[in-house]
């Protein structure tokens, strides 16, 4: 049987069984809005932590991460990662436990938009409203890099037009999305976390031995300057995008510094899980407040693996295949490459879903939330609050459709990289909802206006520093999130103590939050 066509009967195989999850779960996801959202509340531990992370790391964790190591070496990936597992820990450890009673005391909030409006009991739901419309537009953008990972991966694999693969690819993660939701998606993740890191705890195995061994990776990595260091990074010498080779071997300049700054910008990724709306989510689905403990360390030992193994996927990629790939959004190739290469055809299909694994385990929950943010929040909260239950779904779908068809816009471009889409939204979200989170959760004085501020100022901060501050290049040139979230936490608390502090219903409510037993 032709290579090809057994991985494609192999991702077929999976796929099938992502349908059949969406299917079981589907009749009681459409029961009601806060099933089809949330999950009734009813995740266990296991699926909380599972769900929680693959939803989190995304196409980026087997394509994205592993092409910066082979890129430019390990500096910029592992401290990437390093910030990653620190932030899940502290998020676990701090957020989870208070979003879940505080969503209950906040009039059973189903959404992050309605838990915030509901936290201030604001009447004209003017932070709903913001929060909906940042939620909608960051991610489309995390939907467009899923896309972009659909397409890559087929063309890729089957030698196919990109745009045309990558259609495909958004087509199916929307019929699925829309078909499920919450529940199916959050059943789906546990099985598709489990098939990514298995699909990277595999590959780095067999590559390595396929290398010569660690040692002689190791070896291979030193011979490239700053490759393998973590106070120094790689450069690859390019012409017009494109790394430069010279007797069979790619061409490299002398090692860039790499310096406090740029591993505080690194670090910094670990501020964006304060926000990131498909992470607190599995905070307020949970069942029991008190299994929240076994899912952080479920959590916390998924996400080491993974994120270990992803960085060094790329170390012995460069020495497998030195001249494979020589652009920066080529090298985003070496997953798909080494397993096409290292496994038989029927094993690498299944390896391959874990791609997809990784991409729909994330899509769907941008698609979701985006979709229940303008659905729930603006259409059912603020355009007609009369609405149904079944309005609220059919608008849903509708909103869903229209999400999938811009980010299908933004993933048109072949060359785009998957790192820095995601880190864009990544910054987005950390930015705009992880301070507001923080002092919501933890600081009593945190006012409305407060709140309103700090929310519009951290986006438009992410924004202004993308675009113009980082062009001016040296000290500037650091993660956005990481001057975006300082930013915001001063605005909340600047603004917080120059307005009337909040009242007492409000106090009451907070304080209850920290004492009510949820279990």
């Amino acid at each position: 049987m032709d290579n090809t066509l057994q991985i494609l009967i192999a991702m077929i195989i999976y796929m099938a069984a992502v349908v059949a999850i969406g299917i079981v779960f589907a009749k009681k996801a459409n029961k009601s809005s806060e099933n089809y959202f949330l999950g009734g509340r009813t995740l266990g531990p296991w699926v909380t932590a599972m769900s929680a992370e693959a939803s989190d790391m995304s196409g980026w964790l087997l394509m994205g991460l592993p092409g910066v190591a082979y890129w430019c070496g390990l500096a910029d990936a592992a401290w990437t990662a390093i910030g990653l597992a620190v932030g899940t820990y502290f998020n676990w450890l701090i957020v989870s436990k208070r979003l879940r009673r505080y969503s209950i005391v906040a009039n059973n909030s189903i959404t992050l938009p309605e838990f915030f409006s509901n936290r201030f009991r604001e009447n004209k739901k003017i932070i709903m409203t913001i929060a909906a419309l940042f939620i909608l537009v960051f991610f489309t953008v995390y939907a467009s890099s899923c896309f972009v990972t659909c397409g890559k991966l087929f063309s890729t694999l089957f030698g196919t037009p990109y745009i045309a693969m990558m259609l495909v690819g958004a087509l199916f993660v929307l019929i699925y999305t829309i078909l499920g939701g919450f529940l199916a998606e959050s059943a789906s993740d546990f099985m598709q976390a489990i098939v990514m890191v298995v699909a990277l705890t595999v590959i780095v195995i067999i590559a390595t031995v396929k290398a010569g061994g660690i040692n002689a990776v190791i070896e291979n990595a030193r011979q490239i300057p700053g490759f393998l260091e973590f106070f120094g990074l790689a450069t690859p010498v390019v012409e017009e995008g494109t790394q430069l080779v010279e007797n069979g071997k790619p061409l490299f300049g002398e090692a860039a510094p790499y310096g406090i700054l740029s591993v505080c910008s690194m670090m910094a990724w670990g501020l964006g899980y304060f926000g990131m709306p498909q992470v607190l989510l599995r905070f307020m689905a949970i069942r029991k407040e008190k299994e929240l403990k076994m899912s952080r360390r479920i959590a916390m030992v998924w996400v080491v693996i993974s994120l270990a193994v992803a960085v060094f996927i790329g170390i012995v990629g460069r020495q497998l295949f030195p001249v494979e790939h020589l652009t920066k959004s080529g090298a985003e190739n070496i997953f798909i490459t080494l397993a096409t290469t290292s496994l038989p055809p029927i094993l690498a299909g299944f390896v391959m879903a874990g791609i997809l694994a990784a991409t729909i385990s994330s899509s769907d929950s941008y698609l979701l939330i985006a979709a229940s943010a303008f659905a729930k929040n603006i259409y059912q909260g603020i355009v007609k609050k009369d609405a149904t239950d079944k309005k609220v779904m059919v608008v849903t779908r509708i909103t869903l459709l229209v999400i999938a068809l811009i980010a299908i816009i933004f993933a048109l471009d072949e060359k785009s990289i998957i790192f820095d889409l995601v880190s864009f939204a990544w910054a987005g979200f950390g930015a705009t909802f992880g301070p507001l989170m923080l002092f919501s959760l933890f600081w009593k004085r945190t006012t409305h206006t407060g709140a309103v501020v700090g929310m519009v100022g951290g986006a438009a901060m992410v924004f202004l520093w993308k675009l113009v501050i980082s062009k001016i290049g040296g000290v500037f040139a650091i993660y956005e999130l990481l001057p975006a979230f300082i930013f915001s936490s001063i605005l909340i608390v600047v603004v917080s103590l120059l307005t009337k502090k909040p009242s007492a219903e409000i106090e009451a409510d907070f304080e209850k939050a920290k004492t009510i037993a949820m279990d």
